[in-house]
C-alpha cells in the first residue's frame, strides 16, 4: 500500500519532469498526432540525442509510449495517465508537424 508521503513523492517528482520546457513542447506536439524523433528533432532544432533523453524520461514516467516500426520508434501520449497531467498536457498550446520529408520515416 502506497502511502501519503510516497504518493506526495511520486507527484513531486512528476511534475518536476513535467516542468521542463522542452519536454512540455514534445507533449504539445504529441497531443494530437504519433511522431517519429526525427520530426521532433525537426520542429524542436534540438539535438537527436537530447530528444532521445527526454522521450526516455517520459516514457519511463508513463506519460507516453513507443511503437517500433522496423528502424523507425514512434512516439504518442499514453491513453492511461493520471487526470491532472492530462489537464497540464491539455491546456499546452497545440502545435503540429507537417513531416520531416523523410520518406522512410514518415
Amino acid at each position: 500500500m502506497v502511502t501519503e508521503l510516497e504518493r506526495v513523492s511520486e507527484l513531486s517528482s512528476l511534475l518536476k519532469l513535467l516542468g521542463d520546457k522542452t519536454r512540455l513542447t514534445l507533449l504539445s506536439y504529441l497531443k494530437h498526432k504519433e511522431l517519429c524523433v526525427c520530426e521532433l528533432v525537426d520542429v524542436l532544432n534540438v539535438s537527436q540525442p537530447a530528444i532521445s533523453q527526454h522521450l526516455k524520461k517520459l516514457r519511463l514516467a508513463g506519460i507516453i509510449q513507443e511503437r517500433k516500426q522496423g528502424t523507425w520508434v514512434y512516439y504518442s501520449l499514453n491513453e492511461n495517465i493520471p487526470n491532472y497531467v492530462s489537464v497540464i498536457i491539455d491546456a499546452l498550446p497545440d502545435q503540429k508537424v507537417e513531416g520531416c520529408g523523410n520518406l522512410e520515416c514518415c
